[in-house]
């Protein structure tokens, strides 16, 4: 006779639970979301949280993956799949426009707001956000050197610092949209933000 499983099988879906844990710690940020508060908007217990997902700080870093997931890789498929580095920053900020702002969910991004204000404590969930963020930085540089080598940009284009100014217009439009600022706004920034693109040798 086969055994039966120990203990008692899991009464919720775990995926709508990590939905509704995420969309809590995007909107409060990771010091902000208390564990009362995340179990009661999961609909559970806080032992059976902690079985199913671990400590806060493990859940966190679910959510995060989780986000990356659903919501926030519009930038990498960008740099995937345009031709030219103008291109996909051009859509970056187009998609960024609408998915910062988009009904029924947090307004911004998770990754740029989750860890804004914290204690030393919570240093390295800051930190973790920080090598995220950090990555795209990387990202968008590594696809402007690209285009720099091909001549499609300027020999002297600062790539770096191109890069860093397009995450800075990104991360300026993840908090104007906390803000209240509508679509139709940000797609206006980013319109401004490409006027400061090299010109093509």
């Amino acid at each position: 006779m086969a055994e039966r499983p120990r203990g008692r099988p899991r009464s919720f879906d775990r995926d709508a639970a990590l939905d509704r844990a995420m969309r809590t710690f995007w909107e409060r940020g990771y010091e902000g979301a208390s564990v009362a508060e995340l179990t009661r908007v999961m609909g559970i217990g806080a032992p059976s949280m902690y079985a199913a997902f671990g400590d806060k700080r493990t859940l966190f870093e679910e959510c995060v993956t989780a986000y990356g997931e659903r919501y926030g890789g519009f930038a990498a498929r960008a740099l995937a799949e345009e031709p030219t580095a103008r291109e996909a920053v051009a859509r970056v900020l187009r998609e960024a426009a609408a998915e910062y702002t988009a009904p029924g969910r947090p307004r911004g991004c998770m990754i740029i707001s989750a860890a804004v204000n914290y204690p030393d404590a919570a240093e390295d969930v800051a930190q973790g956000l920080r090598v995220r963020r950090a990555e795209r930085v990387r990202a968008f540089e590594n696809r402007i050197r690209e285009d720099v080598e091909a001549g499609r940009l300027p020999a002297d284009t600062d790539a770096r610092g191109l890069a860093r100014f397009v995450a800075t217009v990104v991360q300026g439009m993840s908090q104007q949209a906390r803000d209240g600022a509508d679509r139709e706004t940000l797609e206006t920034v980013a319109d401004l933000a490409l006027r400061a693109w090299p010109s093509a040798p």
